[in-house]
């Protein structure tokens, strides 16, 4: 087999997955482990939005970008695929709405299409990190402020003349010495 085949077998994940699975204790073991990934998986495709422990964000985050990208590669006529979408998604109506919702709205994505933001710690002494797993494109307000769309404001225009006119007059001093 060459290159080509072999980047036509493996799904082509865009964000880095790690190598070793994470051990998150559970006294009913590795099956339980796996069902609250499989909870997880479904009440991001589910919510869209959710918050969590990071590393269960993490790992979750593995999981839901390799459903979606073989459900975007595949569609929903392929026999494996439909397999790992009932598998990983809990409640069967949520099937439907990775097929006909989210493939869509991610066919032509060159990015991932999850994201992961770590939360705020609400106390200094907390050990336990929150995350946010998104999807991309969803209907909820964004978590990162628009920078862009805000250059033009009149306030910052004027702090960046002020900016450019400070520059020019350190220079000028500087040359003048």
């Amino acid at each position: 087999m060459n290159q080509a085949e072999i980047s036509k077998l493996v799904s082509q994940l865009r964000i880095k997955v790690n190598p070793r699975l994470r051990k998150f204790r559970n006294p009913k073991g590795p099956e339980e482990r796996l069902n609250k990934l499989r909870k997880t998986v479904t009440a991001l495709i589910k919510h869209e939005r959710i918050e969590l422990n990071y590393p269960r964000a993490d790992e979750a985050r593995m999981y839901a970008e390799r459903l979606i990208s073989d459900a975007v590669r595949y569609g929903d006529c392929h026999k494996t695929t439909m397999e790992m979408a009932d598998y990983w998604l809990t409640e069967k109506q949520l099937v439907h709405k990775l097929f006909k919702v989210l493939v869509p709205r991610y066919e032509n994505y060159t990015i991932s299409y999850t994201r992961l933001f770590k939360a705020p710690r609400p106390y200094p002494g907390d050990k336990h990190f929150k995350a946010l797993l998104e999807l991309r494109g969803n209907p909820y307000p964004s978590l990162v402020p628009d920078t862009v769309s805000n250059r033009n404001l009149i306030h910052n225009i004027l702090l960046d003349e002020a900016k450019k006119l400070t520059e020019q007059r350190n220079m000028l001093k500087l040359l003048q010495r």
